[in-house]
Parts: C-alpha cells; structure tokens; sequence
C-alpha cells in the first residue's frame, strides 16, 4: 500500500492505472476506522482492480458548534486496517491543499439538503459534494462504495452525480451494528456508559415502526408516535433532533406509506449525535 498526501501525485497514478485499463474503486472516509469502514473496504476490494481509501476529517462539512477539533484520528492504526483490506492507495490530504486559500466553488443539492440533517447542519451536505466531487475528479473512479448509516448522504452523491454527469457507479452497504443493534459510528467514542447502555434503544424504536408498518399501518404519524413513545421510556438522557419519514430517493416527506418508505433519525446523546434509519415496508412483509 503507498499513503500519498500530493493531489497531484494521486491524481497521476489513478491515470496510469485507467491507461493501463485498471478499474479503481474509492472508498471516501473521515478514518478512525472501525467494523463498517471495513466492510466497505472489503466490498471495494471486490468491484475493481485498484482501491482507493481517502482519509480526510473534511472542514467544510462541519458547523462553527460542531466537532471537528474534537474529531477522534488515529492514522497509523487506520492505515494498518486500510492495508489489511487490500488498499492500494490511502490518500491522506491537508485541508489547505483540498482547499487553497482562494477556495470559491461550491457544490449543493439544495433541495435534498435542507431536510433530515440539513436542518441542522446546514452547510453540511454542501462540503460533502464538493469534496466528494473533488476525490471523483482526482480518482477518476469507477466505483465508489459508501454506507447506509449514511442514507440522505448517499442519495444526494447519487443525484448531484446524475445531474452533473460523473459516471461513477455508487454503491451502498448495510448498516453495520454492534450486537445490541446500536450503528457503529466513529463518534459513538463519545457516550458514557450510560448514554452507552441507553443507545440501543434508538435502533430498537425503529425496528418495532418496520413491525407495526409490515403489520399493515400506512399512517406516517401513528408509526412516529409509536417510536416517540418507546425512545420517551428508553432513551432518556436522548435529545431528539428529528424523527420523519420520507420517500427513501427524493427524501421528501411521506403522510401516508403508498410505497416503501425511509424512517430516518438524530438524536442527540451527551457529546454524541446519532443517526440511524430503517425501511419500512409498504406491503406487509419485513422481507
């Protein structure tokens, strides 16, 4: 595995490669790596010739209250994990060389990213397109492989790509999740034990709206209220931020479940804010 820092320097092997008609796959990360980093790595490995792994706690992406000063790192156990996976390269950029002084381009999907964590966060989803979109054009990749946990991000990659014409194939992985069901998240460094032992639940709130929508209940409202009610006796210390429903593509809000539909969370535990979100069945079966 070569680490590589340079922008052009990564941008010149993933061109030597294609012109050796090798197929790259990039796995875009923050590090501080964990289970379903891994898994992402271990799927990339499989799609393409080459795999990419980007390592960059992206500035622009975090909000003047938020963590990025705080943001756990530990790069040399990451790039142990990134090379046991198969990497090729791990691409471990400085902020001011993604983005020199006179920065002024901006990506947005506006629409997509005014809900879900767009209300509160935003500018969020704006540094993610544009460093997304960045690694694209360095990388030239084929593929890119991203996570559930993740959900509103992943469908506005995908639409900013098909509206912009980059032909990447993205690609998602499910959730990964410790054994009590609570989403592996770089952050989850952040609860205490008690916020810890509490955490589960979130997951848990979520699994019984898939149950009571796959036993037929199509009210949007009613699936929440019965979520709302379980997080209210299970996760006191939880601070909710949102909880809706909305069509799992345009991310847009569902009253009534004509089709499967996205439930979609945040809820705020101590220093940790958590995301989750499940599928909801619009045809009676949990399949």
């Amino acid at each position: 595995m070569h680490i590589i820092k340079n922008l052009a320097d990564l941008s010149a092997q993933c061109r030597s490669w294609h012109n050796d008609r090798k197929s790259i796959c990039l796995v875009p990360t923050m590090g501080y790596y964990h289970a379903g980093h891994e898994d992402l790595m271990a799927y990339g490995r499989t799609l393409a010739d080459k795999l990419v792994v980007s390592l960059f706690v992206n500035p622009t992406q975090f909000g003047p209250a938020e963590d990025l000063a705080s943001y756990p790192q530990d790069h040399e156990r990451d790039a142990r994990i990134a090379e046991s996976h198969g990497c090729d390269v791990l691409f471990l950029p400085e902020a001011q060389d993604m983005y020199t002084q006179d920065h002024a381009t901006w990506v947005e999907v506006p629409k997509m990213a005014k809900v879900l964590c767009g209300v509160s966060r935003p500018i969020h989803f704006r540094g993610v397109c544009t460093v997304v979109l960045k690694l694209f054009n360095l990388t030239q990749a084929d593929f890119a492989v991203f996570g559930e946990k993740d959900w509103q991000q992943q469908a506005i990659l995908k639409k900013m790509c098909e509206d912009l014409n980059v032909p990447v194939k993205i690609l998602t992985r499910a959730t990964v999740r410790e054994n009590d069901g609570l989403a592996l998240s770089s952050r989850n460094v952040y609860l205490t034990p008690e916020e810890r032992r509490q955490a589960p639940a979130i997951y848990a709130g979520l699994c019984a709206a898939r149950n009571l929508a796959a036993k037929g209940e199509r009210n949007a409202k009613k699936i929440k209220d019965l979520v709302l009610q379980e997080w209210a006796e299970n996760i006191p210390l939880g601070r909710l931020d949102y909880l809706t429903i909305v069509d799992p593509h345009s991310l847009e809000s569902v009253e009534y479940l004509h089709n499967d539909a996205l439930m979609a969370c945040a809820i705020r535990l101590g220093k940790a804010r958590l995301i989750d979100n499940i599928l909801l069945p619009a045809c009676g079966s949990q399949a």
